[in-house]
């Protein structure tokens, strides 16, 4: 079957014209990296990988041991719709190994497939399907705040709605790439946008994370807008979520579901989510990986505060959505913390780690908390016991340095990186005065 994928991507390079292939991987951080190579070396490429300097990427190599190999997976291929036909480019996601041959332990892909290789020794196969929350701006400015496109809520439409056009260009040009769409509307905030895409596989999703998030930006750009993924770019309205819809499966079969069970949830389902609910704060740092963050995990704006689960409650950090006509397939949990910034292949591992810790271990799922805790006092739910997910940036990576769970699954390269990375962000940050300070107290004191 590879070796069938191989001679179709060299057969549509021939076929296409394509005159330039661009291998793309990331950075511990999430950022998308790509170098290209002319289709003379796209063969050579895919039979032994093509050499680089990893020291150059964000938590790869040390200098002294730099050179790594980027494989390009040919499942990956595609021709990039947005690009002059005439000089047509095409994209392939790469692993990330050691110039022996070993897996780089510093690749997030690498990190995902190890993951997923652990829940298929348990049986399972873990499949997502994310709801990607996003901005539209007008170009950016020096010094001026994020202006909208418009002043819409949820689902509006109007007939000049640019956000609209955009929107469905987007999804066009996703699925020409064979990203399916679910779902595509105007967001509460103004100017706000979410496409919903269709579950599959979870390192699928993560490549499929990777290109909608290029897709949306080069979309907007070409017609003059800015979109951004950043969690909360506007003060006093909800920021952009990535909440995550997610089950396992043995074969056919949604392991999530129990016919008998009043909401349709299997043992695994329920040890599954304990796992997440267990190590939710531990995982947050990577799930939600800026200081901007931290900004969106407010009470009363929809996002995630306290560590609870329900089966229709938005001010928790689990959601049980309803299934369509009751079909078992659809039956799935709904996380609700992650951002659209996070790393798609290091957000997935951690999540899934979580889970798979709980199904190991068989956790309780603790009492269910069906009602809006955004309404309750801070006393009144620390009396019910419930914890609430780390509030600052500091408080996570704090929680994260003690995981031995989220050690384990990123290893101890990434794991200590990503540390020294984030606290390094945080030191910058801490140091900054801010306008809010400046207009509340250089007059006053």
């Amino acid at each position: 079957m590879l070796d069938q994928q191989r001679d179709y991507v060299l057969r549509t390079v021939e076929e296409r014209g394509v005159r330039l292939v661009r291998l793309w991987f990331t950075d511990v951080l999430g950022t998308l990296k790509s170098f290209a190579i002319s289709p003379a070396e796209l063969e050579n490429a895919l039979n032994d990988g093509m050499t680089f300097d990893g020291s150059s990427i964000n938590g790869y190599s040390r200098v002294q041991e730099s050179d790594v190999l980027a494989i390009p997976d040919p499942n990956t291929f595609e021709v990039m719709p947005w690009v002059d036909q005439k000089s047509a480019e095409a994209r392939v996601f790469c692993d990330i190994h050691k110039l022996d041959g070993a897996p780089f332990e510093g690749d997030p892909r690498q990190i995902l497939r190890r993951n997923l290789d652990a829940a298929r020794a348990q049986g399972f196969e873990f499949l997502l399907a994310p709801d990607m929350e996003y901005f539209y701006f007008a170009p950016p400015q020096p010094g001026v705040a994020p202006q909208p496109l418009d002043e819409g809520g949820f689902f509006d439409l109007t007939s000049s709605d640019v956000a609209s056009s955009l929107r469905k260009e987007t999804i066009r040009t996703l699925e020409t790439m064979g990203i399916p769409v679910e779902y595509s509307f105007h967001e509460d905030a103004p100017s706000q946008q979410e496409i919903d895409l269709r579950h599959t596989d979870a390192l699928t999703m993560a490549d499929s994370v990777m290109t909608f998030r290029v897709v949306v930006k080069e979309i907007a750009a070409s017609h003059g807008v800015h979109a951004t993924f950043m969690p909360k770019p506007l003060e006093g309205v909800q920021g952009s979520g990535m909440h995550l819809h997610m089950s396992l499966f043995k074969g056919d079969s949604n392991a999530f579901y129990d016919e008998n069970d009043p909401y349709n949830l299997s043992p695994v389902a329920k040890q599954f989510m304990a796992g997440l609910i267990r190590h939710a704060a531990e995982i947050t740092a990577i799930t939600n990986q800026t200081v901007n963050s931290y900004k969106r995990l407010v009470p009363g704006f929809e996002a995630p505060v306290h560590i609870t689960w329900a089966r229709n409650n938005v001010s928790g950090l689990i959601r049980v959505p309803i299934p369509k006509r009751g079909n078992p397939n659809a039956t799935r949990i709904e996380y609700r913390s992650p951002d659209p910034a996070t790393n798609p292949y290091l957000a997935f591992s951690v999540i899934l780690a979580a889970g798979l810790k709980g199904i190991r271990e068989r956790y309780e799922l603790p009492t269910e908390a069906d009602a809006n805790l955004f309404e309750m006092g801070d006393d009144v739910v620390e009396k019910l016991g419930i914890q609430q997910l780390p509030q600052l940036l500091a408080d996570a990576l704090k929680v994260m340095e003690s995981s031995q769970l989220v050690a384990d699954c990123l290893g101890e390269h990434t794991f200590e990186w990503f540390l020294r990375n984030k606290r390094d962000e945080w030191r910058a940050y801490k140091t900054q005065v801010t306008p809010f300070e400046l207009n509340r107290y250089l007059k006053s004191m």
